[in-house]
């Protein structure tokens, strides 16, 4: 078996967005899925977290059912657990790890609630089957990477009452970060954070982060996720990236500065 290099981890965070450029592209054709595959060949440990709000979305509303967000994250009652978990860990997360067999990849799917990875608490804004994660065990993704198998990581936990939640992939990209102590990148269909101008902003700490939030630059998702950028950045004490998908080869692979670069206390 090909050893891995001793390199730390790389932690990736994709949402649906990404699902929808895979299938938008040609087979085996999309920027992050191949620049994942030469990083791997290489030997670099990686684990891909992906949410799928998108698609969530349609399959609810397909079914009927009316789906709200909040403080920018999806209410989720207890009804509506079944058919996340099914979009979530089984259809988007199987479907990835299909998409890198493709590119010649071996990938392997889990999810938070597996392996005792994570503990869930339901969120306390009184939003339903919404879990806050915290990081417990990192004994199975370590086992996985050890055998050189890319892990691709579904956002469903559970609590220790059997109770499946959907967590925040943003928070769940933190989750794993946290447990490996490495690198976070968040490729989104973004270019980055921008200001009130529509420029990407190239690097951005806490206090400016506020400050535009308070003065209405950063709105609705994307507070979300520039919190769980600067909380993971001081968790695991070094940048979080936010970039677009297109631009995964050249900062990866070519250490380029594009995005938005979120930057610890430290």
């Amino acid at each position: 078996m090909k050893q891995i290099s001793h390199d730390r981890p790389l932690v990736i965070k994709v949402g649906g967005r990404f699902f929808e450029e895979l299938q938008e592209s040609e087979s085996g054709a999309n920027v992050l899925l191949n620049t994942l595959a030469i990083l791997h060949k290489k030997g670099r440990p990686i684990v891909i977290v992906h949410g799928g709000g998108v698609q969530v979305l349609d399959r609810l509303t397909k079914l009927g059912f009316t789906s709200e967000r909040k403080n920018g994250l999806r209410v989720t009652p207890d009804e509506h657990m079944p058919i996340v978990t099914s979009v979530l860990a089984g259809e988007l997360n199987k479907g990835l790890v299909a998409q890198f067999a493709i590119v010649g990849v071996n990938a392997v799917g889990i999810s938070l609630a597996d392996g005792d990875i994570a503990k869930c608490t339901e969120h306390p804004d009184n939003i339903g089957a919404v879990g806050e994660v915290h990081a417990k065990s990192s004994v199975l993704i370590d086992t996985l990477l050890s055998n050189n198998m890319l892990t691709v990581v579904a956002s469903i936990g559970k609590d220790d009452n059997g109770r499946l939640y959907n967590v925040n992939a943003d928070h769940a990209a933190i989750c794993i970060a946290s447990l490996l102590q490495t690198g976070l990148y968040f490729f989104a269909d973004v270019e980055g954070v921008l200001d009130a101008n529509k420029n990407n902003i190239a690097e951005l700490n806490a206090s400016n982060a506020q400050q535009l939030i308070a003065d209405g630059v950063i709105t609705d998702g994307m507070i979300v996720k520039v919190q769980a950028a600067l909380f993971a950045a001081n968790k695991i004490k070094q940048a979080v990236t936010i970039a677009a998908c297109k631009h995964a080869s050249n900062i990866l692979l070519e250490d380029k500065l594009i995005g938005t670069k979120i930057l610890s206390h430290q």
